[in-house]
């Protein structure tokens, strides 16, 4: 399957929040829909009311019609006025799609009112202008609906900030904002820009970015100096998202153009760069259909030379099949869908670049997660404390604690963490810290040697572990656990265990994915494979895949393909890139503020929940219902409507109803996507 990425398909071009569904049918390109929100004399309503003009001239038309008294001239006058109404936004089309060598369905309805006039039925070329115009103008307005709750996007961030320069305060533009610059968020109002907290504390409502429905708390870092871009989430704040109650100072990181958001819509109006199979299908269909159709056409105008009948008769019955035939419905059948389904999943902080990913997703049958940092936290937490020799828990942490404060291995700071939130206390930090490089530290803490490392450090000084300690370091890296040694002076007083710990969410939703019908969940990861089976033991997964390497993870995909058919890549977007590019659909996990992560895959998960998965595989999979329903609709009205028109049990007003008709009933089914709820 081949995919584009967003980098491949952005432009330096503005970014305009809207998007373009497919240019079919009753759908047009971005300029023909402002011109019918916006142009015109009764402002972005024009079109609505010129159709509704063209309903009154034609009612009033045929009402006098009926009046003998009155001149004949007079009711064909008000249909020639609702001609001009309603064949202006018509024929305004049909002349724009010309002149670009389309002949697209306002140039049918239009040559279908010319011909209804021609043959003197002056009020049925009304009616069929009126409905289609009308027709046009609500479809319009509905799909409107969907393309504003995506477009609000560039509504969330605020058009200023107050900024901090030369010890100064003062507003300016976000466009002027550079990075590294100090901002100033006062309470309650919009953060401006992408940064890091580097002073106060308060809880940012992230929904607007992210879909999460309760605030996160955000705190300052610990230097300023230091801060970049690969801080932790609660040092991290996004333009767009929403102060609390506490005034935040912020370091910009990303310039108003680079930010998580204008990436964000610049992605959403790409959302119909990858065509959905049904979407595929249809166009293939249409090129297909729409000349048969013009043939059939053409031979029924001399279906006069075959049949008794008149050449007005075999005229009107081709301009009735042209209509009928029009495939307005099959055309806004998939768009409508797709666009509501997008933007359904948008409002959620799923973002899913397009019909093919939103069709795909639902008929996925296997799920390859990766370990770190989708279903696990991403860092190791101090997850066991076993007390030997007869120490307490509270001495061995005591001790561990004052060592590690002065190391800056990547576990150091974890253990310190993990074991003042147990001591609930300060202690002070030890003297005269010595690395042993990958095997641990060697210190002195209240006059007595401290030695904390691995089993190779006490074997490599030629220590014997006693059995007891053994069995205890088996048992706790069977769980998955690194452990490692305590020793005071020459007694080994303890063992601390640490872990990359499962999200506390990776369970419930495995099971809540496997309840919906993923037949098959493994996860993939360069972990040795005794911790791969330790975590997959604690959440539920019956495959774990340990110590692989990326172009193994992309063979693991491969092979899952082919066993089980569609399966997609669940993973950070950054190292597991090619694996996502191989599979049907990558996945990205909390890919806010990450633009290789937004870039990479095919649907991006913009809080860093794994909860949010089952609700865009039940959307995915209403989306498919819903498409597949305004298939049938717009196929089955097509194909009974043709042989009603040439039998001649349908006029060219029955037509254009059930046409019209048709065509707003797919738009209308399709909108219901923007209420959908995943079922508890």
């Amino acid at each position: 399957m081949m995919k584009s990425t967003a980098a491949e398909q952005q432009t330096d071009k503005d970014v305009v929040p809207a998007t373009n569904a497919s240019s079919n049918g009753h759908q047009h390109d971005a300029d023909h829909d402002h011109d019918h929100e916006h142009g015109g004399v009764f402002g972005k309503n024009t079109e609505l009311f010129f159709s509704i003009i063209c309903g009154v001239l034609l009612g009033l038309g045929f009402a006098i019609s009926f009046i003998q008294s009155l001149p004949a001239w007079l009711s064909l006058s008000l249909y020639i006025g609702a001609y001009f109404f309603g064949g202006f936004y018509t024929t305004k089309e049909a002349v724009e799609s010309i002149a670009k060598g389309k002949f697209e369905i306002d140039f049918l309805m239009l040559v279908a009112a010319i011909g209804a006039a021609i043959l003197g039925d002056w009020e049925e070329g009304a009616l069929l202008l009126f409905l289609f115009s009308m027709g046009h103008a609500l479809e319009h307005y509905a799909m409107n609906k969907a393309r504003k709750s995506i477009a609000a996007l560039a509504e969330l961030a605020p058009k200023t900030a107050i900024v901090r320069r030369n010890n100064e305060e003062k507003e300016i533009t976000i466009e002027e904002l550079l990075a590294n610059d100090i901002i100033i968020v006062k309470p309650n109002s919009k953060i401006s820009a992408d940064g890091i907290v580097i002073k106060g504390s308060s809880s940012v409502n992230q929904a607007p970015i992210t879909g999460e429905s309760i605030p996160v708390d955000k705190t300052p870092v610990a230097d300023p100096q230091q801060a970049d871009k690969n801080v932790s989430a609660e040092h991290k704040v996004f333009a767009g998202t929403i102060n609390g109650s506490q005034v935040l100072e912020i370091k910009v990181t990303s310039v108003a153009a680079d930010s998580t958001l204008a990436r964000l819509i610049k992605l959403v109006n790409e959302t119909e760069a990858q065509k959905s199979p049904t979407q595929l299908f249809t166009d293939k269909f249409e090129r297909y259909f729409v000349p048969i159709v013009l043939i059939l056409v053409v031979s029924l105008l001399f279906a006069f030379l075959v049949i008794d009948e008149t050449f007005s008769q075999s005229f009107y019955r081709a301009i009735s099949v042209l209509v009928a035939a029009s495939p307005c419905a099959l055309a806004i059948s998939t768009p409508s869908a797709v666009l509501s389904g997008i933007a359904r999943a948008a409002r959620s902080g799923v973002l899913i670049k397009g019909g093919g990913p939103l069709e795909e997703l639902g008929s996925l049958t296997a799920l390859a997660f990766d370990k770190t940092g989708t279903l696990t936290e991403g860092k190791p937490q101090l997850t066991a404390v076993v007390t030997l020799s007869g120490a307490t828990e509270e001495e061995v942490l005591q001790v561990v604690i004052a060592v590690e404060k002065l190391s800056d291995h990547p576990l150091a700071a974890a253990i310190v963490k993990g074991g003042q939130e147990k001591l609930k206390r300060e202690v002070a930090a030890a003297d005269g810290l010595m690395a042993v490089s990958g095997r641990g530290v060697k210190a002195t803490y209240q006059g007595k040697q401290i030695v904390i490392g691995n089993p190779g450090l006490f074997e490599q000084e030629g220590k014997k572990l006693p059995a007891d300690v053994i069995s205890q370091i088996d048992r706790l890296e069977k769980e998955g656990n690194t452990t490692m040694i305590v020793q005071q002076d020459d007694q080994i007083i303890g063992l601390i265990a640490l872990m990359d710990v499962p999200r506390k969410e990776a369970a419930a939703t495995l099971a809540q994915l496997k309840e919906i019908g993923i037949k098959k969940i493994v996860m993939l990861t360069g972990d040795n494979q005794q911790v791969a089976t330790a975590v997959a033991n604690k959440i539920g997964i019956a495959d774990a895949w340990g110590s692989l390497l990326p172009e193994q993870k992309v063979k693991a995909i491969a092979d899952l393909s082919e066993q089980e058919g569609k399966v997609a890549m669940i993973g950070d977007g950054v190292n597991d890139a090619p694996a996502m590019a191989k599979s049907t659909v990558g996945i990205a996990m909390g890919a806010a503020g990450s633009a290789v992560a937004l870039e990479t895959a095919d649907i991006a998960l913009m809080a860093d929940k794994l909860d949010n998965l089952p609700f865009a595989i039940a959307l995915s999979r209403k989306s498919k219902g819903i498409i597949r329903q305004n298939l049938w609709m717009s196929l089955g009205m097509v194909a009974v409507l043709i042989p009603l028109t040439i039998i001649g049990v349908a006029s060219i007003g029955v037509a254009v109803i059930a046409h019209e008709g048709s065509t707003l009933l797919v738009v209308f089914n399709g909108l219901r996507l923007l209420a959908f709820q995943m079922k508890k």
